[in-house]
């Protein structure tokens, strides 16, 4: 076994002893230690192998828990202890960057959480975005505008959710150009804040779809060894199926490991559209 092979093995098992002590205080040196490395080496390995930090990697399985917890229990202060969080001051002190919302708003579905939504053209039709005060939530594409809002709407069945105001706010315009102008091949990589939630593995697999490079395509049995389960690419095909922001997680660029396209969410059409754009753009500055 190589050594990149040996510390991979290594960091996934760090994160499975995190996702089953995660209601624990676990500090870094606690976690280089069971990886018998430095904690420096331990740091940058493990970023290197899941894609986010120790520190973010137990926030998400905390959050996770937290919401599983939520939907289950009548009790937010339980809810809090089963996570690990102590309290549930710590709880709010996270909820308007980690949930969203407040936990009770979690616990009842979303509900009252704004979202305001627009609808635009675009070279693959039409496209709406949603976002809240914190960042966007859902970008798809259609051809039917009521269809694309009712998508919306089941993606997040219990929020307040309304058409965005016209004159659009400045900020919204920036994130709307920003996105025209990845579709363009302008920018490789939109660095836009999102406001989504997802599982602990969902979470891994979309921020490693994040750093496939803008014109290269991997399969759904690559994401999963290099996420640390190799036999988990059905997993990763419904990871990518739920992503709600299209383009900006780029799950179009996650392939059969025959060279067919796989599924595709918004459509296959699309699919081949936006890799061939990205293609095109990446030899074109070559």
């Amino acid at each position: 076994m190589s050594k990149r092979n040996h510390n991979a093995d290594l960091i996934h098992d760090v994160c499975r002893y995190v996702e089953d002590h995660s209601d624990e205080a676990l500090t870094l040196a606690e976690l280089a230690a069971r990886a018998s490395m430095s904690r420096f080496h331990f740091a940058r390995t493990f970023k290197a192998v899941v894609g986010v930090t120790p520190k973010q990697y137990l926030a998400t399985v905390r959050l996770t828990r937290l919401k599983d917890s939520l939907a289950k229990s009548g009790s937010i202060d339980r809810a809090a202890h089963d996570a690990g969080y102590g309290s549930t001051s710590r709880i709010y002190d996270r909820a308007n960057s980690s949930l969203g919302m407040t936990p009770a708003q979690y616990r009842r579905g979303g509900e009252g959480v704004a979202i305001s939504y627009a609808v635009f053209p675009t070279p693959l039709g039409l496209m709406v975005i949603g976002a809240t005060d914190r960042g966007i939530c859902f970008v798809g594409f259609g051809d039917v505008q009521e269809e694309l809002v009712a998508r919306l709407r089941d993606e997040y069945t219990k929020a307040d959710i309304e058409p965005m105001r016209d004159p659009y706010p400045a900020g919204f315009l920036a994130w709307v150009d920003a996105i025209s102008r990845h579709l363009a091949g302008e920018i490789p990589r939109p660095d836009l804040p999102l406001d989504i939630h997802a599982t602990a593995f969902h979470m891994r697999v979309w921020k490693y779809l994040q750093t496939i490079p803008s014109g290269d395509v991997a399969s759904y049995g690559e994401v999963a060894g290099a996420i640390g389960v190799p036999d988990g690419a059905r997993a990763v095909a419904q990871a990518c199926a739920r992503n709600p922001v299209a383009v900006l997680i780029p799950c179009h660029r996650v392939i059969r490991g025959s060279g067919e396209l796989g599924g595709y969410r918004w459509g296959l059409e699309r699919k081949r559209v936006l890799i061939d754009g990205e293609r095109a753009a990446k030899a074109a500055h070559a």
